[in-house]
């Protein structure tokens, strides 16, 4: 029966696009130029400019590859540009490592606590990575809690944050969620009968993995590590508070904050950041391309699971606890730290205060009013343009109604600091209504860049909304005479409430911790959001305890937006099941 109405729906919605809807379309197709017009101005425009200034020779503004030529002939520029490389690759490999065992793990065997354990293990997401990296530092650096151990009962150090170590270490431990979270789905949805086959032809242990199991997953994994090759590769805020400034990202900041905008190395750099993101995303499609995964049973049956033995669990327990206590670090050293009166050549803090939480509450204010209010505009306008856009694509027979959902995603490959470099140079000479001042210095900027930054998220979730709302809901009301608006505001947006609510929370708790775009936009610190403060707490010893309660507060605001979200998430789906039983 519901195949049925399923097929009429579709067939009544293809049946009245050429006569009933078009008429009533005009205003959608509105929204929809508006829309496509709003993403051209603040994301295709701002990134073509970047790229057609780094082609551009900064005397004549002739086309010119001599700036590419500059670049490689720099070798400071060449060595940047393969540490960013370096780092990413082997910021993808320690992250399987963390996220290998894991997934393996929990998902192989019967293994207590293993939903305590994956959940723990998404913790780090919660963290911006430049937050935990000065408290990483304080546990891992040289004179950090583990070498002081080492070094009083070993007689050796280990550089673990030492140059490049540390931006690896701190963004594998931050990223290997996403590594985590794909490779579990893959694992669990893999045809257990094509492991069975394998065991009964004699293939078993790291044989069986390494020849069925950990292929058949390869989906997930080369998703999840795409996604952490892009993130590292892009990111900002790390290696400037770790003062490793001969990589990419920071390179293209220095020399715009540094030499002006005028400067063509710190567009060459923003290109190049571009450049490689697209081919991260479509080498991750090459190799995927050809190939077979699909399973022959419903949901595929995941791994067949077995008991540990007692040597094994023990084993186990130890691998688990042990990657638990590193990934969890920068949290512990984060919350010593935001409590901490000195912490300088010693395993633990001399004493513990409240002063830093005082300090910080004195002195960020203005940072956390700015945030609340730059990521609501964001937020709030996000889910705006993503319903619209969700509903333009899913309902609509408008042309070239798919394009407006590939700009949307299109934001997720262009890295922050991209974004703001283009964001000022587009916006520099234009003046701000009835004050003189550039556009690129107003407060409102900022919110744009968050805004356009964190839209894939929030339409996601629309898009997921919309997709269970039946069609024939809404020809139920248009029978009865209900006009298109009377319907999309009646039936369609109270039915995507759940959707709409937790794009908007996951859109403003990570808005509120972003620092790669709104870093370059900052024209004074009245201005500065939440990020920013914690980046000037950071720059000094002595406002690093503000700076981690800071860093605290940060994490709190993105904690409960991520658990507010998956309850908004988990509620709706629940109403929706409770209405279809009745």
């Amino acid at each position: 029966m519901s195949t049925i109405q399923s097929d009429r729906a579709d067939r009544g919605l293809a049946d009245r696009l050429p006569n009933a809807l078009v008429p009533s379309l005009s205003g959608l197709h509105m929204v929809a130029l508006l829309i496509a017009l709003l993403l051209l101005g603040l994301l295709v425009i701002p990134v073509a400019q970047v790229i057609f200034v780094a082609f551009q020779d900064p005397a004549t503004g002739a086309a010119t590859l001599q700036n590419f030529a500059d670049f490689f002939a720099t070798s400071l520029f060449r060595e940047s540009f393969w540490n960013s490389f370096y780092v990413s690759a082997m910021s993808v490999v320690f992250a399987t490592i963390i996220a290998l065992p894991l997934a393996y793990i929990t998902t192989r065997f019967h293994f207590s606590g293993s939903i305590l354990i994956q959940s723990l293990g998404f913790i780090p997401l919660i963290m911006p990575p430049f937050v935990g990296a000065i408290a990483m530092q304080l546990i891992f650096g040289r004179n950090g809690t583990i070498n002081l151990l080492l070094r009083d009962y070993f007689g050796f150090t280990i550089p673990f944050m030492d140059g490049l170590n540390g931006v690896i270490l701190v963004q594998s431990i931050h990223y290997f969620p996403f590594i985590l979270i794909n490779l579990s789905a893959s694992l669990r949805n893999i045809d257990r009968s094509m492991e069975e086959a394998a065991q009964n032809l004699g293939s078993h242990g790291l044989r069986l993995f390494h020849r069925i199991v950990f292929p058949l997953a390869m989906p997930g994994y080369i998703a999840g590590a795409a996604l952490v090759f892009i993130k590292v590769f892009d990111d900002l805020g790390t290696p400037l508070l770790l003062n490793v400034n001969n990589m990419l990202a920071p390179q293209a900041f220095l020399r715009i904050s540094s030499i002006g905008i005028s400067d063509p190395m710190g567009y060459v750099i923003s290109c190049i950041l571009v450049v490689f993101s697209v081919l991260s995303l479509w080498a991750s499609f090459l190799v995927m391309r050809g190939k077979d995964y699909a399973t022959v049973q419903k949901g595929g049956g995941g791994t067949a699971k077995r008991e540990l033995k007692f040597s094994e669990k023990v084993l186990a327990y130890g691998v688990v606890i042990f990657i638990l206590l590193v990934v969890l670090s920068p949290h512990m050293g984060l919350l010593l730290l935001s409590f901490g009166t000195i912490w300088s050549f010693a395993p633990l803090p001399d004493a513990y205060t409240f002063q830093n939480y005082i300090t910080m509450w004195e002195g960020s204010k203005t940072y956390i009013i700015n945030t609340v209010l730059y990521a609501g505009i964001a937020a709030t306008l996000d889910v705006i343009i993503g319903t619209a856009i969700a509903y333009i694509v899913i309902r609509t027979g408008i042309f070239g109604r798919k394009w407006l959902d590939y700009l949307a995603t299109a934001a997720l490959a262009v890295p922050g600091v991209v974004l703001g470099i283009g964001y000022l140079r587009t916006f520099h000479s234009v003046d701000v209504p009835f004050t003189g001042d550039p556009l690129a210095s107003w407060w409102v900027i900022i919110a744009l860049a968050l805004m356009i930054r964190r839209l894939p998220y929030a339409l996601r979730a629309c898009t997921a909304a919309l997709q269970q709302v039946s069609l024939a809901l809404e020809e139920a009301a248009e029978s009865l005479g209900a006009t298109k608006r009377c319907t999309i505001q009646k039936i369609v947006l109270p039915l995507m409430t759940g959707g709409i609510l937790a794009g908007f929370v996951t859109s403003f708790a990570t808005a509120a911790v972003e620092l790669s775009a709104t870093i370059m936009l900052v024209s004074s610190n009245s201005d500065a959001p939440l990020a920013y403060g914690i980046y000037l707490f950071m720059q000094t010893p002595s406002g690093r305890g503000a700076g981690a309660a800071l860093g605290i507060v940060a994490v709190i605001v993105v904690a409960i937006g991520t658990l507010a979200s998956q309850f908004i998430i988990e509620r709706d789906k629940k109403l929706k099941t409770s209405n279809a039983v009745h």
